[in-house]
């Protein structure tokens, strides 16, 4: 709203002056007419206050309008400061977030690129950098994730026990991998609380390291969303001991060279061991299996232990193969369990005779 001209408000109030004027005169005149003495006198008194009492009132309202517009136009230009406040605020915030956007990218593409360097010391800085990165913006952990569990993928021969160059890098690639196991291991520990996790914990993370070969991996206590292990292989121990999977967890393929510890686990989704070979000693002791689970055509060649745990929905053996002595003493299975063409090389465990058909 424009502010009025002084040359308006001047002739407002001459305006009223004028109209103030003239009720007085016609009251004065007009309404004495035929009077007089007494009457005449209090007759032009009460035209005179009338008069003045019109002016004052029609001063007073304009008054009144003038403070209403300034008061206003005040407001407005308060409103209009604030929206540019805003503006200028909001401007400086993208502005900023563009900047650390930029800078996240930089600090991604050169730890990155670190990865596909030929010298070890290199990728593992590379590693740290992006472990940093991920700590400080939860937003970019999935995708580091995936880049450490893509580079897991990555093809990779154990070192031998031949000396020289190839023996060295593959001695140094090994290491290499190793702590790109612990900084996934390190991140996935919640700690004892979940409502109050450890400051170092990725919460709701997926990984994929299908095909992978893993060395003495451990996810121990660790708690993650979906995973999958399909075809992967794991030289060493392999330490899934009170990890929590809380979506589906696929292992079709995998091969266990050596001790596999699923000990109190706890699988919430689907998860598939579907021809899998574990050739050492395999504890799966009170894990908790809720949703659909299957072991067929999975051969395990040391002990297998499942005692005490607990199988919430449909079960699947059909067609593996126990030739170590198997455990199931305190197995509870909820759901269906299908132990089709099952072959146990030392006998049926007393456990599971009532539900093997000879």
């Amino acid at each position: 709203m424009p502010p009025l001209s002084k040359k308006l408000i001047g002739r407002v109030a001459v305006a009223i002056a004028a109209a103030t004027l003239a009720l007085t005169v016609w009251l004065w005149w007009a309404g004495t007419a035929g009077l007089s003495g007494d009457k005449l006198v209090t007759a032009r008194l009460d035209a005179l206050r009338t008069g003045l009492s019109f002016g004052l009132g029609g001063g007073g309202l304009f008054a009144l309008y003038l403070a209403w517009r300034r008061q206003h136009s005040t407001e407005v230009g308060l409103r209009q400061k604030e929206r540019d406040q805003e503006d200028v605020a909001r401007a400086y915030e993208l502005q900023r977030e563009d900047s650390l956007a930029k800078r996240i990218t930089e600090l991604y593409t050169k730890a990155v690129e670190q990865l596909g360097s030929d010298k070890a010391p290199v990728r593992l800085g590379g590693l740290y950098a992006l472990e940093r990165l991920a700590q400080d913006h939860a937003e970019q952990r999935q995708t580091i994730v995936n880049v450490l569990c893509a580079y897991l993928r990555m093809p990779f021969t154990l070192p031998s026990a031949a000396e020289g160059t190839e023996h060295r890098e593959s001695v140094q690639e090994r290491e290499v991998r190793i702590t790109a196991q612990r900084i996934l291991s390190h991140h996935l520990v919640p700690g004892h609380n979940l409502d109050k996790p450890n400051a170092t914990f990725w919460s709701d993370i997926d990984l994929d390291l299908t095909r992978a070969i893993l060395i003495d991996f451990s996810l121990s206590r660790c708690r993650v969303r979906e995973a999958q292990f399909s075809g992967a292989t794991f030289t060493g121990g392999a330490e899934f001991t009170l990890t929590t999977f809380t979506g589906d967890a696929g292992f079709e393929d995998a091969t266990f060279t050596d001790y596999a510890g699923f000990g109190h686990a706890t699988f919430t989704g689907d998860v598939e061991f579907m021809k899998v070979a574990f050739t050492g000693f395999t504890d799966f002791g009170e894990a908790t299996f809720t949703g659909f689970t299957r072991f067929a055509l999975a051969s395990f060649t040391g002990n297998a232990e499942f005692e005490g745990a607990t199988f919430a929905a449909r079960t699947c053996f059909d067609e593996a193969a126990f030739t170590g002595e198997a455990r199931f003493s305190g197995v509870t299975f909820t759901g269906d369990a299908q132990f089709d063409e099952t072959k146990f090389r030392q006998g049926v465990p007393s456990e599971l005779a009532q539900l093997i058909t000879p």
